[in-house]
C-alpha cells in the first residue's frame, strides 16, 4: 500500500530521471543512523534518497506533509533492523516508479538489477486492468509473495511501508481506514507473525485494532494505564523475587515486565466472553538467561517458587514454532491468588522472537549458514510457489494464503518421530500432503496413534500420524471439502483437474476419430504438418483442442473439416457408433435421470463443459435434442466393459421379521453388491417398500437377479427405477399377487 500522494498542479510531469548529484547539507540531519554501513554504502543510500527526494519533488501525503517523509521512514524502520544497503535503498525508492513516470530500467541504470528487482517486488500493478477491486487487491498480493518467495526482503520492505503508512491513518476518510486496518489484520499482520517478527506484530494488530474499533480501544487503553498504575508495587515486588530466587542458585538471568498489547487482550475478552477486570494474564513477565541449559534450570526454580497451574506449561524449546519462535511458557499461582505468565528463554532466543528473520534474511550473508528460522521461513516460502501453480486464479490464492497465515498450530509426529507444524485445524489430508505431494495423491486412510482413522480426522498436539497409500487411490472432490491448509487444497483441485483433461482428451480422440471416419479418413493419417495448419489458423494446439472436444466445446465434425482444409466435405459416410466401456473417466457420464446400463439403447448427449453424457433412448428428459443432430451422438455399449454399474430397484414385499436378511442373501447369491438401502413403511399396511442400490454388470445380470427375488414367497412387486428421485417420491401399491 503506498501512501496516498497529493501532487500540486503546479509540479511539472517527470519525463526523465532525476539528477543524481550530491545530497544537500540541509537533508543530512533526516538521515537515519546508519553507523553499521561501511562509509562507501552510506554514499549510496544519500544518492538514492537525493534521487526520491527529487522524484517526489511537488508531491503531498494525505496530511500534507512531503512524500518522501514515507520512504525515508520505511528506511529508518529497516535501518532499526539492520537490514542491507539494498534493502534500504529500495526502501527509499519503493514508491518512485508507482507514482512518477521513472521506470523500472530506470533505476537499474542508477543502482543496479538487485535493488531494482526489491522495488519492482513491492511495486502494485496499477497500470493492470482488473474486473474488481478485490481482483486487483488479490493480484497485487499475489505478486509481492511471489517476489517474496524469492527473496524475503520484498515483504520486510512491504512490511516496514505498511508499518509507517498504519501510524499516519489518521489523515484518510473513516471508509479507507476501516479498510486498510482490514486488510492489515488479516495479511500483514498475520505475515509479520508468521516471518516472527513479534513486536512488529503486536503493533500492527494494535494500530488496525484502533482504528476498527475506536471507542472500544480508547476504553481498554484508559483501563490499562490505570490498572498499570494499580499493580505496578505488586508486580515489582514479584519481579524482584523471582530475580532474587534466580541469584541464589547461581544463574544470571534478567527479569523484565512484560504487558499483553491492546488487540490481544480484546481478543481474548471477546473469545471467552470476560470482562476487563476477568482478564488476569494481561501483565507477565519474561526471563532471558545465557543459554539453553539455564532455561530449564529457570523453570526448576520458578516451579519451586511458585506452584505451577497444571496443563499450563508449553515447551516452545523442544519443540519450536513454525516460525523458529522458541521459549518456555509456564503459568504460575501467584503469591495475591491471581496467576502469573512466565517466559522463559536465552538470548538468542529472545533477539529471535523480536526480530525474526529480519535480521538473518532469507539468502546467505558472508558464507553464513541459514538457522532454524531461516529454514522454518524458507519452507512456507517456497511453498507459496506450490499453492501459486495449483490456484485456479489470484482471488483462490489469497485465501488459500489466509488458511496459512493462521496463527495457532498443532504439532504432529511422523512414525519416525519428526515434528510437523500445521495451522490448528488441519485434518489428516492436510498431514499427507504436508508430507510430500505424491503421498498425498495416493491416501487411503491414516493411523492415528496407530488406530485406522479417516483423512477427514481433525490432528491434535502431540499425534502420531502414519499415512496408508494406493497407488491405484486419487484424489476425490470431497478431500477438498474437509482439507483446510491452502497446499492440500490447491495440490487436490490441481490432481482432479488435471484427470478430467486426460479424460477430456481421451475422449475428445473418441470423438475426432469418428468424425474423420465419417469423412472417409482414417484418424492415424492424420499428420504433424496438418495440426500445426490447424494451431495457426485457430489458436489452439492439438492437445487444447482434444480437450475442448471431449468437454462439448466443439465439436469434432468442425475441426475434423479443419483438419482435412476440405472446400466441399462429402457427408456420404455415416460415422460409426462410438463405443462405451464405462472406463472412460468422468468425461463421459451415465445420466442420471435415466441410469442407463448395458443392454439399454443410449445415445448420447453432447454437453458445454460436462462432456458426453450417456441416456437411454426413452429417457423424457432428452426429447427435445433428438432433433438437432449437434446436439448428440451415436453410441453403442462395447462388447467388453471395465466397470459394473449401479442400479435403482425398488421391492415390494411383506413386512415380516428377516425379510430383509433373505433378499440381501439373494443378491449376495447372484454375484450383486449392495450399495445402498433404505426402507420406505407404510403404516397400517402388511407390506413394506425396499429401496436398493445394487451393482450390475448389464440387462442380463439384473434380470437374473430381479427373476430370484420374485422368486421368494414375502415379495409381491419389485421393478426397476429410472430416476433416483422417484426411490423418495412415488410410492407403489402393494398387491397379494404378481407374476
Amino acid at each position: 500500500m503506498a501512501s496516498p500522494v497529493v501532487t500540486p498542479s503546479s509540479a511539472p510531469p517527470r519525463s526523465k530521471p532525476p539528477p543524481t548529484g550530491p545530497l544537500p547539507a540541509s537533508h543530512l540531519g533526516a538521515l537515519p543512523v546508519l553507523d553499521y554501513l561501511k562509509p562507501e554504502e552510506k554514499q549510496v543510500f544519500e544518492r538514492a534518497y537525493a534521487y526520491s527526494a527529487a522524484a517526489h519533488t511537488g508531491q503531498l501525503r494525505a496530511d500534507g506533509t512531503n512524500y518522501i517523509t514515507h520512504p525515508l521512514a520505511v528506511a529508518e524502520i529497516l535501518a532499526s533492523w539492520h537490514m542491507d544497503l539494498q534493502t534500504l535503498a529500495a526502501a527509499l525508492l519503493h514508491d518512485v516508479v508507482e507514482d512518477t513516470d521513472i521506470s523500472h530500467a530506470d533505476i537499474a541504470a542508477q543502482f543496479g538489477e538487485s535493488i531494482a528487482a526489491l522495488v519492482d517486488g513491492v511495486t502494485k500493478l496499477d497500470r493492470i486492468h482488473f474486473e474488481s477491486k478485490a481482483e486487483a487487491q488479490a493480484e497485487n498480493f499475489r505478486k509481492m509473495l511471489l517476489a517474496m518467495s524469492r527473496d524475503v526482503r520484498v515483504i520486510l520492505i512491504k512490511l516496514a511501508d505498511r508499518s509507517h503508512n498504519m501510524r499516519t491513518l489518521g489523515a484518510m476518510d473513516e471508509s479507507k481506514r476501516q479498510r486498510i486496518a482490514q486488510e492489515t489484520l488479516d495479511i500483514y499482520a498475520p505475515i509479520a507473525n508468521r516471518l516472527g517478527l513479534n513486536r512488529l506484530y503486536q503493533e500492527l494488530e494494535d494500530l488496525a485494532f484502533r482504528h476498527l474499533h475506536p471507542t472500544r480501544y480508547r476504553v481498554l487503553e484508559k483501563a490499562i494505564q490505570e490498572a498499570r498504575i494499580d499493580r505496578a508495587t505488586v508486580l515489582e515486588k514479584i519481579r524482584a523475587h523471582i530475580q532474587k530466587s534466580l541469584a541464589e542458585v547461581g544463574l544470571t538471568a534478567e527479569v523484565t515486565q512484560r504487558e499483553k498489547h491492546l488487540a490481544s487482550i480484546h481478543r481474548k475478552m471477546q473469545a471467552k466472553h470476560l470482562t476487563f477486570a476477568e482478564v488476569y494474564d494481561i501483565y507477565g513477565f519474561r526471563v532471558i538467561t545465557e543459554n539453553q541449559l539455564a532455561c530449564y534450570t529457570a523453570l526448576g526454580v520458578l516451579h519451586g517458587l511458585y506452584k505451577p497451574i497444571p496443563g499450563k506449561f508449553k515447551d516452545y524449546i523442544a519443540i519450536g514454532k513454525a516460525n523458529g519462535y522458541q521459549s518456555l511458557h509456564t503459568t504460575l499461582f501467584g503469591p495475591f491468588g491471581a496467576p502469573i505468565e512466565v517466559q522463559v528463554r536465552s538470548r538468542d532466543m529472545h533477539h529471535l522472537a523480536e526480530s525474526g528473520v529480519a535480521s538473518h534474511w532469507m539468502y546467505k550473508s558472508a558464507g553464513g549458514d541459514l538457522s532454524a528460522a531461516q529454514k522454518q521461513a524458507h519452507k512456507w516460502l517456497q511453498g507459496l510457489l506450490d499453492i501459486q501453480a495449483d490456484s485456479r486464479d489470484s482471488t483462490e490464492f489469497l485465501e488459500h494464503i489466509k488458511v496459512d497465515l493462521f496463527p495457532d498450530a498443532v504439532y504432529v509426529f511422523t512414525p519416525k518421530g519428526k515434528i510437523m507444524s500445521l495451522p490448528r485445524g488441519a485434518t489428516a489430508i492436510d498431514f499427507a500432503y504436508a508430507v510430500h505431494t505424491t503421498i498425498g495423491n495416493h491416501c487411503h486412510s491414516v493411523r492415528i496413534n496407530g488406530d485406522l482413522a479417516p483423512l477427514s480426522t481433525s490432528l491434535c498436539n502431540g499425534d502420531r500420524v502414519e499415512v496408508l497409500t494406493d497407488d491405484h487411490i486419487t484424489p476425490s472432490p470431497t478431500w477438498a471439502h474437509f482439507a483446510f491448509t491452502g497446499k492440500a487444497r490447491a495440490q487436490i483441485r490441481s490432481a482432479i483437474k488435471r484427470a478430467n483433461q486426460q479424460d477430456s482428451e481421451a475422449l475428445g480422440v473418441l470423438l475426432l476419430g469418428q468424425a474423420l471416419r465419417a469423412f472417409g479418413t482414417n484418424p492415424e493419417t492424420i499428420s504433424p504438418s496438418q495440426w500445426q495448419k490447424y494451431s495457426r489458423a485457430t489458436g489452439h494446439n492439438r492437445t487444447e483442442t482434444l480437450t475442448d472436444i471431449g468437454l462439448g466445446k466443439q465439436l469434432g465434425v468442425v475441426v475434423a473439416r479443419q483438419l482435412l482444409v476440405h472446400d466441399e466435405v462429402s457427408s456420404a459416410h455415416t460415422p460409426g457408433p462410438l463405443l462405451i466401456r464405462g472406463s472412460e473417466g468422468i468425461a463421459v457420464r451415465m445420466g442420471r435421470c435415466c441410469s442407463p446400463i448395458p443392454g439399454d439403447p443410449i445415445i448420447g448427449q453432447i454437453k458445454k463443459n460436462q462432456g458426453l453424457i450417456i441416456h437411454t433412448h426413452d429417457c423424457s428428459q432428452i426429447s427435445h435434442y433428438r432433433e438437432d443432430p449437434d446436439k448428440w451422438i451415436n453410441v453403442e455399449w462395447a462388447s467388453e466393459l471395465d466397470r459394473v454399474f449401479r442400479v435403482i430397484i425398488r421391492v415390494v414385499a411383506l413386512n415380516q421379521r428377516g425379510v430383509l436378511a433373505r433378499i440381501a442373501s439373494i443378491i449376495a447369491g447372484e454375484g450383486s453388491n449392495i450399495d445402498d438401502v433404505h426402507m420406505i413403511e407404510d403404516s397400517g399396511s402388511a407390506h413394506t417398500q425396499l429401496v436398493f442400490t445394487v451393482e450390475v454388470q448389464n440387462r442380463a445380470h439384473l434380470s437374473r437377479l430381479m427373476r430370484a427375488m420374485r422368486a421368494l414367497p414375502e415379495v409381491s412387486r419389485i421393478h426397476r427405477l429410472k430416476n433416483s428421485s422417484e426411490a423418495h417420491t412415488h410410492r407403489s401399491q402393494p398387491s397379494s399377487k404378481e407374476p
